[in-house]
């Protein structure tokens, strides 16, 4: 991808402001009912992303330190971690406050940097564009991930079109 640096930074720009959005006008229960028993609310979707961000602020600050190595991502002992009973909004606040820095740090990298490696504690070696692309698809993934858990009592009751959501049903009655 040649343009790379653009395209992920308005990836990352546009998922808070979507998610700022959905928590402005969405209803609370709608927000937090999981797709299916087992799976992510849309919630929870953003409280992951929310977490996350320090991970991926700080694997992209030791690329741009030129550090040659970083440890791999334990979502159990993050050690920023996100007041589970926060609202909506205030995760939200959060998760943009994050993004913000990130986006802050982002703004430092150029082509050069693309190619510079380190080795991840599981991963083996990565390149910084390597990490640019994934930042940008968990976006993206997770995202996607929250709108079917909204879709699901849309999808639910709208009688005959149902068939219509097949692709995106996950299971009757859920």
């Amino acid at each position: 991808m040649n343009d790379l640096i653009p395209t992920v930074r308005a990836i990352l720009t546009i998922t808070p402001e979507k998610w700022t959005r959905l928590c402005q006008v969405l209803p609370d229960g709608l927000l937090r009912r999981p797709a299916i028993p087992g799976q992510w609310s849309a919630l929870e979707c953003l409280h992951h992303l929310t977490a996350a961000e320090a991970v991926f602020a700080f694997r992209l600050n030791c690329f741009l330190e030129g550090r040659s190595e970083f440890p791999g991502y334990d979502p159990n002992s993050a050690e920023e971690r996100i007041d589970p009973a926060a609202t909506p909004a205030a995760l939200s606040a959060e998760f943009n406050r994050r993004r913000a820095a990130s986006l802050q740090a982002l703004a430092k990298v150029t082509e050069a940097h693309l190619e510079r490696r380190a080795r991840h504690a599981e991963l083996g070696p990565v390149t910084l564009g390597e990490l640019l692309h994934e930042w940008a698809a968990h976006d993206l993934n997770h995202t996607i991930q929250a709108e079917h858990a909204l879709m699901q009592p849309l999808i639910l009751g709208s009688g005959p079109w149902q068939p219509s959501f097949a692709d995106h049903l996950l299971a009757q009655g859920a």
